[in-house]
């Protein structure tokens, strides 16, 4: 489906607003919840969204798969900390690399990435038919 050249500015405006809020509620999480749920959880169900959300400002167009795509992406990301990359490339010390590459690896953290696309893949679902029933009643 290709879109038009108003409708992707529309997508692009609405998913960079999306990424903003949430890369903000992200940040506050970080910084300012330290429990046994918001922060582990639903931080890392928030990641998957995050990254759909900046993905969505450069690539407007609905990927049916895109939800599957950031799970492998995120599955392969936290398989890396298993392997301990970021002490492979030296990188332990650097505060930033050990947030963004994470340092320890969770079996949690890959269920939480997979809740996140399926809420993905369940928003894709819905928007998809909403668009189809109001194609079919302005015919």
């Amino acid at each position: 489906m290709s879109l038009q050249k108003d409708e992707k500015r529309k997508y692009r405006i609405k998913y960079a607003v999306a990424f903003i809020v949430l890369i903000i509620i992200e940040v506050l999480i970080a910084l300012y919840v330290h429990d046994n749920f918001v922060r582990p959880y639903i931080g890392d169900v928030l990641v998957v969204i995050v990254l759909y959300s900046a993905i969505r400002v450069i690539i407007p167009e609905k990927y049916v798969l895109m939800p599957l795509y950031l799970f492998v992406f995120a599955a392969g990301v936290e398989f890396l900390q298993y392997f301990k990359l970021v002490q492979a490339l030296g990188l332990q010390n650097n505060t930033f690399f050990r947030i963004i590459l994470g340092s320890t690896f969770d079996w949690m953290d890959i269920l939480c990435y997979g809740v996140g696309c399926v809420i993905l893949g369940v928003y894709e679902w819905i928007v998809r038919n909403r668009k189809r029933c109001q194609v079919t009643v302005t015919k």
